[in-house]
């Protein structure tokens, strides 16, 4: 299946969204308390769900890529 470009311009509107995600997540845990530092588990799971997402969208864009 090869993507074409509406295709790559989602998958690209996901990565950026789900990057920008990522970034607020850090940003609010730096700007967290030191009494608050210790993530919630939910937040650690989200962040670690935005991550693979981020990667699968480029693996997926990558392979499509290498095919042509």
């Amino acid at each position: 299946m090869e993507l074409d470009l509406d295709e790559s311009s989602l998958a690209i509107g996901r990565i950026e969204r789900a990057l920008s995600r990522i970034e607020k997540a850090l940003t609010d845990r730096a700007n967290r308390p030191a009494a608050a530092v210790q993530p919630a588990t939910a937040d650690q799971s989200a962040l670690k769900a935005e991550v693979a997402a981020v990667i699968g969208e480029l693996d997926r864009l990558i392979a499509e890529a290498d095919r042509g």
